[in-house]
């Protein structure tokens, strides 16, 4: 059968399998969905009579605004209730009513609402506050100021007194400090904070009377102070003038003693107010109770009804992986030549030719492997055959580059002979086409020299002789080297080198290096107005030496190419300055036999920097050709 014939057949069955599969869960999901949100209402119900027991505890704190507020919970109670008893629409949500296993904890939960309703309705609408203690609280506050300013009257009255009054002194700051802690007591009792306020205002008020009636000079003999401890004192009588603020004093702090004794004996919740909640308080934890069971029930009821469902699912699932191993296992036996032909094209990306796939069938991915396996044959064929054609070429060249150096050698020894006039004198025109001669052989030969570095570098045969040589010695023998030809085009070349530098390298190769860098450079600036400077930086473990020119620079595109062999960034530059655009492929070659390596930075019109580095200890891991 053909593989889009058994796609087609597996993609029915598996959306069949799974249409079936999703209409079940679509069921389930929905059956499953309006359920939930049934028994998250019936667990609402827990959060409303919380939040009822909240708001009442906040009207008793004196907010009178959650009167409102209590009876809209009150509202949402009876109203989510109703609901989960009949079914309907909640809030945009679908109930189902209450199963019929479960009507009876559904009545339990409403005989114990119908109590907390009632106590929760009480308190809605019954009064907070004790009025006299209210009344109590609200003198105490108006008249707290006159208090205070009244005591630090009796301070300023007693101040220009001498010393046998200094008692006295402490005694009406002692009232100062009294008055200020009452006020702020009766401040917390008045806001409804809980704790030992009136305890602490009862301990202050005796206190204060004490300290009043020894400022007055009257007998503590009689005083009720409920255990407080105090001392008894005589004190040396006030002079009239300076007991002013002292005789207003006393009639005020008696009608607020009064008050006091209130504040301190009376609760400030009303009777009726404070029974209503505390009977709420001890409702809350039944109805709380009842609604818990009520919700627990409702779960097991269901859990039991899910367990029937999920012989059904587990059947479901059963199909769902039957089906699908048979899918993997046919989709499998079919892909399985795709990984074969997979991993031999990834040989051949590796060069291994001539491979073969051994899969036989009538199918697409037969007639592929069958073309794939032609395929590898052929290129196979065409490999062997380059590479024979490679090797003639390279061999070729190899003899005709030498055959040609060989006749220039006895050129360039005629013509300095001839220039030397060692056979006879020479006029200007014959002299000047000698020197053209000279400059043709040497420019041919260097060409040819250099196609035969080039070609040993290919064929992995360039001779390197490494050893430790002094970096700064190679430099100047190069600059001594091009000096005329820099000189000839009034160009600058200088070099930062000072102290030794030794690394291990073949000197005549780097010197090789140097120059080819050397003359490019010379070649790049301006006669007049060039610059080239070499740089040798000394590291920890190699030495970096750079070429650094002003010319023209380099264009950004050409940066990664100027090492490839035969490159040249302008033609017409080069034909009229000469080269063959092997130089730096060549110096590339040579510094990665060293270990090292060559780079390049330029930016056009700002002139370019090429860069390379030597190791400084030998590395038996560099390449072969090393001292060959």
């Amino acid at each position: 059968m053909k593989i889009v014939y058994k796609t087609y057949v597996l993609l029915a069955v598996v959306i069949a399998v799974s249409s079936i599969n999703l209409f079940v869960l679509l069921q389930t999901s929905q059956e499953n969905e309006t359920v939930l949100h049934s028994i998250s209402s019936a667990s609402n119900l827990k959060v409303i009579a919380e939040r009822i027991a909240g708001t009442a505890n906040s009207i008793a704190s004196g907010n009178e605004a959650d009167r409102q507020t209590l009876a809209q919970q009150i509202n949402d109670f009876e109203n989510t209730y109703a609901v989960l008893g009949s079914g309907g629409d909640l809030n945009g949500t679908t109930i189902i009513p209450v199963p019929t296993e479960l009507r009876n904890n559904y009545g339990d939960v409403g005989n114990s609402w119908n109590i907390y309703k009632q106590k929760a309705e009480e308190i809605r609408q019954e009064p907070v506050f004790d009025p006299e203690v209210k009344n109590a609280l609200k003198y105490i506050l108006e008249k707290d100021g006159d208090l205070i300013t009244l005591t630090n009257g009796v301070s300023n009255d007693l101040s220009s007194l001498d010393r046998n009054y200094n008692r006295h002194k402490e005694i009406a700051a002692e009232l100062t400090t009294l008055t200020k802690s009452i006020a702020e007591n009766t401040l917390l009792i008045s806001i409804g904070e809980k704790g030992n306020n009136a305890d602490v205002i009862k301990k202050d008020r005796i206190l204060f009377d004490v300290d009043l009636r020894k400022l007055e000079g009257l007998s503590l003999a009689n005083l009720d102070t409920d255990g407080v401890q105090i001392k008894n004192e005589t004190l040396q009588t006030i002079p009239r003038e300076n007991g002013a603020s002292l005789r207003e004093l006393d009639p005020l702090w008696e009608s607020l003693e009064l008050k006091i004794k209130t504040v301190e004996s009376t609760p400030l919740l009303s009777k009726e107010f404070g029974k209503s909640l505390q009977e709420l308080n001890t409702q809350r934890e039944s109805l709380l109770s009842t609604t818990a069971l009520f919700v627990y029930d409702w779960n097991k009821l269901i859990d039991g009804k899910l367990r029937e469902r999920v012989n059904v699912v587990q059947g479901l699932l059963v199909a769902d992986i039957v089906v699908f191993v048979t899918v993997m296992v046919s989709i499998r036996k079919s892909l399985n030549p795709l990984a074969m032909l997979t991993s031999a094209l990834s040989r051949v990306k590796e060069g291994f030719y001539g491979e073969k796939i051994d899969y036989r069938s009538s199918d697409e991915i037969g007639i592929l492997a069958q073309t794939f396996n032609l395929m590898s044959e052929t290129i196979q064929v065409k490999e062997q055959e380059a590479k024979k054609i490679e090797i003639a070429k390279d061999e070729f060249l190899a003899m005709i580059t030498h055959e040609l150096k060989t006749p220039l050698v006895p050129i360039q020894g005629y013509a300095d002979i001839l220039l030397g006039e060692h056979l006879g004198s020479l006029n200007r025109d014959q002299k000047e086409r000698l020197e053209v001669i000279k400059s043709s052989s040497a420019s041919l030969l260097q060409l040819i020299s250099d196609l035969l570095d080039a070609q040993k570098l290919e064929l992995g045969q360039l001779k390197i002789k490494k050893q430790t040589e002094n970096v700064k010695q190679t430099v100047e023998k190069t600059i001594t080297a091009m000096m005329p030809q820099a000189n000839a085009e009034e160009i600058e070349l200088t070099s930062n080198v000072k102290p030794d530098i030794y690394a291990n390298y073949d000197d005549e190769r780097i010197i090789q290096v140097l120059t080819n860098l050397i003359k490019n450079a010379i070649k790049a600036t301006t006669p007049k107005n060039g610059k080239v400077q070499i740089f040798v930086e000394d590291k920890p473990d190699e030495v970096k030496i750079s070429v650094k020119d002003n010319g023209t620079g380099l264009p950004k595109d050409s940066l990664d190419k100027i090492f490839r062999k035969f490159y040249q960034v302008d033609t017409s530059t080069t034909r009229e300055k000469g080269g063959s655009g092997l130089g730096l492929s060549i110096c590339k070659g040579i510094v990665e036999n060293h270990g090292g390596k060559i780079w390049v930075e330029s930016e056009f019109g700002k002139g370019a920097t090429l860069s390379f580095t030597l190791q400084k200890n030998e590395n038996p891991n560099l390449h072969s050709n090393t001292n060959k």
